[in-house]
């Protein structure tokens, strides 16, 4: 790394991360739906000319590692100008999956292209065979509307003709219009921040820090890895099922750790599925950044400069690195959480007193809509729940939180009942669902809605048959469990499920509990 000013470089890795989080300000004060407005299901971030990371705000990690694939697959798709955005969801060109819409405006000093600013929102419909676009489909086409890289402005102007083909082929075009129209004044913030910074200090100071801070986070992950006992370190773990089989479906890990640099090759993981919990390279690229970023202690920014010590090796056609047309929905947030299960329990072995039990494991994904005659109006809505967080060494884990892969927020009652035809019945934690040890594994939640009309109800949820592993000696934690209770009938569901209700009928999501750290104390 140059010589450079250290106070000088948390000057502008502090100007950076402040316009990404302004960013996210702007997009979630100023969108529709309760996903993006109350869950904050967003990210946002900064990128070099070639779309490389330079910093992010604390939003959602599957987005984050992810978006540079994304900005490069722009680059190679269309020729940007001043004033242009580009957005795009194809999970074979930089997506995650379909509800993942992301909006890419760049930024021109002297005539030149020198950045670019995103961001990704889930969307709660785009489309598919039921609402909320997280269906149980055997291929991509059936989830939901698939957008290439397209110009949504160019030159600054409206590509109307391109707005009006998406909002025609969702169920809620107004929610959409309006969280897009949010995403776009995102960028245009972010836009006008970043030429603010180069007012104020120079086009050139800003070129030299955007690149330099990419080898503050190398450096440090460098330094990371060099405290990691060399050697091979392998773990795996199984996803329940595909929501088409009830086949288990094995995601395995090797790491090798030589000095400074890793490799994780995902060989003996699962071929790709029927159904949609395939992840692209894309996801599987977010969950190792993530994982390895985690390491460090420093307080680093989240770039690309962190792929530069680490090989991916994900075989193609593999559950984690899918070959288009594979159905996706879920890969993007139930395949991505085990993928961490399965690198912290090979880094476990190699760091037995820093990785933490497994957490809940899953996102508990619910999608549901409908038509609400009371407002007149078509409806879908879409939410994850948290659950418990594996306990450390040092410390039990959370009750009730997101983990890992997400960093959403429970999307609070009254929001839910003011916007939606149903009642929140029970909210609440699990008792007794962390798994026993010296610290205990976090809670999971209880949460039960009750439809007020008819619904196209779609559950995409994890550890249902496989619990949270547990830590030096500690308990798993408890699976999860989901519930429909319908005209007095009471029935257990798996892990993914379609299904249509009636007004008055109810589901019950009970999350897994954290795994437990070390033996229990008799």
């Amino acid at each position: 790394m140059k010589r450079v000013d250290p106070i000088e470089l948390e000057l502008f890795k502090n100007v950076f991360v402040a316009i990404s989080e302004e960013m996210a300000a702007v997009l979630g004060r100023t969108a529709l739906s309760p996903n993006i407005k109350e869950r904050k299901d967003f990210s946002c971030a900064l990128f070099n000319r070639d779309g490389g990371t330079l910093a992010q705000g604390s939003h959602i990690p599957v987005h984050l590692g992810a978006m540079p694939l994304s900005v490069r697959a722009a680059l190679d798709s269309v020729t940007f100008e001043k004033g242009d955005l580009v957005i795009l969801n194809d999970p074979y060109r930089g997506g995650t999956h379909l509800p993942d819409i992301t909006c890419i405006s760049p930024i021109f000093l002297g005539g030149r292209l020198a950045f670019f600013v995103a961001n990704r929102a889930h969307h709660s419909d785009v489309g598919g065979m039921t609402p909320g676009s997280m269906p149980l489909a055997t291929e991509l086409f059936q989830e939901g509307l698939i957008i290439p890289p397209l110009k949504l402005y160019s030159r600054g102007r409206l590509n109307q003709d391109v707005f009006d083909l998406l909002l025609a082929n969702v169920r809620t075009p107004d929610e959409r219009r309006g969280d897009l129209l949010a995403q776009v004044a995102a960028n245009e913030i972010g836009r006008a921040r970043l030429e603010e910074a180069v007012g104020r200090f120079g086009a050139g100071k800003v070129r030299l820090y955007a690149g330099l801070i990419q080898d503050y986070s190398e450096k440090f992950l460098r330094q990371t890895l060099r405290e990691v006992p060399d050697g091979e370190y392998a773990f795996a773990d199984q996803l329940d099922d595909d929501g088409i089989s009830d086949r288990p479906i094995r995601i395995a890990v090797r790491i090798t750790v030589r000095g400074d640099r890793a490799v994780v090759d995902f060989a003996g993981s699962a071929p790709q599925t029927s159904g949609g919990v395939n992840a692209n390279f894309a996801v599987t690229c977010s969950a190792v950044l993530y994982v390895f970023h985690s390491l460090v202690e420093e307080d680093i920014p989240f770039n690309t400069g962190l792929m530069r010590p680490l090989e991916i090796r994900a075989p193609k056609g593999s559950i984690v690195n899918a070959e288009f047309p594979a159905a996706c929905a879920g890969g993007n947030v139930e395949t991505s959480q085990r993928i961490v299960d399965v690198l912290l329990g090979a880094l476990a072995k190699a760091l037995p007193g820093r990785i933490p039990a497994a957490s809940q494991g899953t996102m508990n994904n619910i999608a549901f809509g409908g038509y609400d005659p009371e407002k007149k109006r078509h409806f879908a809505y879409y939410e994850t729940i948290g659950g418990g967080m594996g306990a450390g060494a040092d410390a039990a884990g959370l009750d009730g939180v997101h983990t890992h892969m997400t960093n959403s927020l429970n999307t609070p009652v009254e929001a839910l009942e003011n916007n939606l035809p149903l009642k929140i019945r029970s909210y609440r934690l699990r008792k007794g669902s962390g798994g026993r040890g010296a610290r205990r594994g976090g809670e999971g939640i209880v949460r039960e809605y009750e439809f007020r009309v008819p619904v196209d109800l779609t559950v995409i949820s994890e550890r249902r048959r496989f619990a949270p592993y547990g830590q030096q000696g500690g308990g798993p934690g408890a699976k999860g469990r989901n519930t429909i209770i319908s005209q007095g009938r009471t029935k257990v569901v798996g892990s993914k499920a379609n299904v249509k209700l009636g007004p008055g009928d109810r589901l019950r999501i009970e999350t897994p509990g954290g795994g437990g750290h070390g033996k229990a104390r008799r």
